[in-house]
């Protein structure tokens, strides 16, 4: 898409993270299946709070759920995991630096999927950084 362009609907969004995810070698895919995939305008005070954000501009994507290390067979009756990507603030900085969208989709999904194996921030970014 093109920057002048009004960018995508939360459905072409929302393809475009299905896509991602179906791009993934089969053994996280595997492990991805339960996990279900929503795309809103904007985060909620509660979610920007659950990150200690108050600007929701900057938050466009977020893991809800337990990571897979830290489960146990015990436990049953949970609610599945979830990776929100946040549509205007993604549209903000697709505007803003150019990067193609379905690039920007594609990392906030990966690093959302990486909480999901049990990454911190800070294993994703150094793990980017060798890989980039």
């Amino acid at each position: 898409m093109k920057r002048s362009e009004i960018g995508p609907t939360q459905a072409q969004m929302q393809q475009m993270a299905e896509a991602v995810v179906g791009s993934l070698p089969e053994e996280f895919r595997a492990q991805m299946g339960e996990i279900v995939m929503r795309v809103e305008d904007f985060a909620t005070p509660e979610q920007l709070g659950a990150v200690d954000l108050e600007n929701k501009w900057e938050l466009t994507g977020l893991y809800e759920g337990e990571a897979l290390p830290d489960r146990s067979i015990w436990q049953s009756h949970r609610m599945p995991a979830r990776i929100w990507l946040f549509r205007e603030p993604l549209i903000a900085e697709w505007r803003e630096t150019g990067v193609r969208m379905d690039d920007l989709v594609r990392h906030v999904v990966i690093h959302e999927a990486g909480h999901h194996f049990g990454f911190s921030d800070e294993d994703m970014h150094a793990l980017e950084e060798r890989a980039g």
